[in-house]
């Protein structure tokens, strides 16, 4: 790519590709991130939802997109780290076939229940849980999404069970502890905080490692199973081969986008802090995740074919 071509860039619209149902966490993050980056660039940044077999669909078309900075690919964990590791047929590799640019956001998973229910504390929910045996289910994004993981680290942690139902998506998974159908789920705060602050969900504990003032006066889970903590993140990668010249000129667009006040508040209204680092440190971080949710995985023998 020659000169002329890098200081021109971008200059067309801009491609970004979620591997996530409409209503989950990386899709709300990634939208309000998308519309403030193309007042900033200047070109609007088209959010387009691809949310197949897990994700799959989504990251193998981003893998296969031209390497010319138009198609950037906002991921989370879910896509990264865990269904690598728990998908036995996967035709992409995350640490080899992309760009890393940078992460914006870094956030907690929630832990909420249904209002109705007679649970303000994690202690509450595990009496609950064991007094109500085979009668309480718990709700996920789908198998192996951040919240089925999640929910499994609290159960081994503090020696409880509830039956697991996945549905299609945070978006669905959250509806369904709303209206009932499920009391309870730990999923990324943003797909949740409009709720709660609506009174449509309680929020009992959040999975940081200490409490947050963003967060408020929610405490952690690690109060009550101590060790936990297992939050989430959104991040830009591109497709392998664009020119780092390129890359380096959007990852200034990134920052300077997460640096506007009005970023950091809508952000935050979602429990979410803006959050930047190099490629290298966001591969680092992925492939330290990678080995820790193999650790999680091969526990609580989890695989999806």
């Amino acid at each position: 790519m020659n000169a002329d071509a890098v200081k021109d860039y971008p200059n067309r619209p801009i491609r970004m590709i979620l591997p996530n149902a409409p209503g989950s966490s990386n899709d709300v993050l990634g939208r309000i991130f998308a519309t403030k980056l193309g007042e900033v660039i200047g070109q609007q940044v088209i959010v387009e939802n691809h949310a197949g077999a897990a994700g799959l669909i989504g990251m193998e078309m981003a893998k296969t997109a031209s390497a010319d900075g138009y198609t950037i690919i906002s991921t989370s964990p879910a896509s990264m780290t865990i269904l690598p590791n728990i998908r036995k047929k996967l035709n992409y590799d995350p640490l080899g076939d992309y760009q890393f640019v940078s992460l914006y956001a870094v956030l907690p998973n929630m832990l909420v229940v249904n209002p109705s229910l007679p649970i303000q504390t994690v202690q509450d929910l595990i009496k609950y849980c064991n007094a109500n045996p085979e009668k309480v289910y718990v709700a996920s994004a789908g198998p192996g999404s951040q919240s089925h993981l999640a929910s499994l680290l609290m159960q081994v942690g503090a020696n409880f069970s509830s039956i697991h139902v996945p549905y299609k998506g945070g978006g669905a998974s959250v509806l369904a502890v709303m209206t009932g159908e499920a009391q309870w789920t730990i999923t990324p705060a943003s797909s949740v905080m409009g709720h709660v602050r609506n009174g449509k969900l309680r929020a009992v504990a959040h999975s940081l490692s200490q409490r947050s003032q963003l967060m408020g006066d929610i405490p952690t889970v690690g109060e009550t199973i101590p060790g936990f903590s297992y939050s989430a993140w959104n991040g830009i990668v591109m497709p392998k081969g664009v020119p780092m010249a390129i890359v380096d000129k959007f990852r200034a667009s990134m920052i300077k986008t997460l640096n506007l006040t009005e970023v950091k508040d809508l952000l935050g209204k979602q429990g979410a802090e803006t959050f930047t680092n190099t490629p290298e440190q966001f591969r680092t971080l992925v492939q330290t995740e990678l080995e820790s949710t193999a650790k999680v995985v091969k526990v609580s023998n989890l695989t999806i074919d």
